[in-house]
């Protein structure tokens, strides 16, 4: 059957270009928080301000990047998925030119609020992009390798950020990513097909999105989904947030130290989810997320306990941490599937409250974390630790009932 072994590699192929596209796209967001975690002691310094404002600045552009993209979801199936796009980045752009010519805390912590409402748009629709072209296991493997080309931004942008930092200071880091912002509109443009036709749009309007909303806050399911993933990933916002004070000024790493131990727990997360199709063909999506969630809290309980105890050392933070980020990987792209899998229509709707709750419970969580921050590990620990155990227990309330839960792609 010549003619398909010749569709295998051509439909690889396509997959992998989009999912780079896509996975370009979502970075873009995120890389304006991770090129900026070395910068965060020097920009308390440079600008006067101790940890809590500074930790801010990082809070309100989460804050702003979950509710942006309750706007950007209806918007993208009423308007198509490219054109919102391009308007999000292009606000990210100008606010980011902004955040580089700030002069004081304040400022800053209002345009990257700005910032975020434009990264917004990057986060919500490409899971609706995916979810327009597939759905099961096929959707799973291309959310994974999405989030295979995103992991530059963890893993890369850190070590960029300290290198940028070192020739012109924090500030340079808000010029990298406008011009990353730049080059994104231009891969939109370029590279990126409709994926959302005028036919689908007719039914698609300011009402239906009320509606829609509406609907997906009704429906436990969902929910129940939305959340696994918030909380597991809320405690990866609590070691973003707090992970340079602890490292740098606790451990006394050097930045590039550093951004090296968080890109190492980062690729963690990333190269366990290219296992996600495979995993998810032979033992079924469902299966896939509570063993992977249970194993993570599991690992995040021993490590709490440890810290808990009065013992400290760094090996101990960052080697389990890379283990429960491995798991994280396994759930966080497969919640994401099953919570849009019943939703196809109103993909971008769906998708956008799924970022918008998973964003929200990142930022609480950090806020509460915050109050206790004091430079030292426990109680960023013990966010993190948190997080992923209140994910076990929404995941067997959500999935109890449920065997396997295998899909099938379509």
């Amino acid at each position: 059957m010549p003619g398909f072994a010749t569709m295998l590699p051509m439909q690889s192929s396509s997959f992998f270009k989009l999912a780079l596209v896509l996975g370009l796209l979502s970075a873009i967001g995120p890389f304006a928080i991770d090129m900026y975690l070395p910068a965060l002691p020097e920009i308390g310094a440079s600008l006067g301000a101790g940890i809590g404002p500074v930790q801010m600045s990082l809070t309100a552009f989460f804050i702003s990047l979950g509710v942006g993209q309750l706007f950007y979801g209806p918007i993208s199936d009423m308007f198509g998925r490219r054109l919102p796009m391009v308007l999000g980045l292009a606000v990210f752009a100008l606010a980011s030119v902004g955040c580089a010519l700030a002069r004081d805390i304040e400022t800053l912590i209002a345009l990257r609020f700005i910032q975020g409402l434009g990264a917004a748009a990057g986060m919500a629709i490409p899971r609706a992009v995916v979810r327009d072209l597939h759905t099961g296991s096929d959707a799973a493997r291309l959310m994974s390798m999405l989030m295979l080309v995103f992991s530059i931004s963890p893993i890369l942008a850190p070590l960029a950020g300290s290198a940028v930092i070192a020739f012109t200071g924090w500030r340079g880091v808000f010029w990298a990513v406008t011009l990353a912002a730049l080059a994104g509109i231009g891969l939109i443009w370029s590279t990126l097909k409709e994926t959302r036709p005028r036919e689908q749009r007719v039914e698609s309007s300011l009402g239906s999105a009320l509606s829609a909303y509406g609907l997906l806050l009704r429906d436990p399911h969902y929910l129940g989904l939305v959340f696994i993933g918030a909380f597991a990933m809320a405690g990866f916002f609590t070691f973003l947030a707090n992970s340079s004070f602890v490292m740098i000024d606790h451990y006394g790493l050097t930045p590039t130290v550093y951004s090296m131990a968080f890109g190492i727990n980062a690729a963690a997360f990333f190269a366990a989810a290219q296992l996600n199709g495979m995993l998810c063909d032979r033992f079924g999506i469902v299966r896939v997320v509570k063993a992977s969630v249970t194993a993570c809290g599991a690992v995040m309980l021993l490590m709490l306990g440890y810290f808990w105890s009065g013992s400290d050392s760094i090996a101990m933070l960052v080697v389990p941490y890379f283990i429960a980020s491995g798991l994280m990987g396994l759930v966080i792209p497969t919640t994401s599937v099953l919570a849009l899998e019943q939703h196809g229509a109103i993909a971008g709707t769906a998708s956008a409250l799924l970022g918008t709750l998973q964003m929200l419970t990142g930022a609480v969580v950090m806020a509460v974390v915050g109050l206790f921050t004091d430079g030292r590990p426990l109680p960023m620990v013990a966010g993190m630790a948190a997080g992923p155990l209140i994910a076990v227990a929404m995941a067997y309330v959500t999935l109890g009932g449920r065997a396997s839960g295998r899909l099938t792609a379509s």
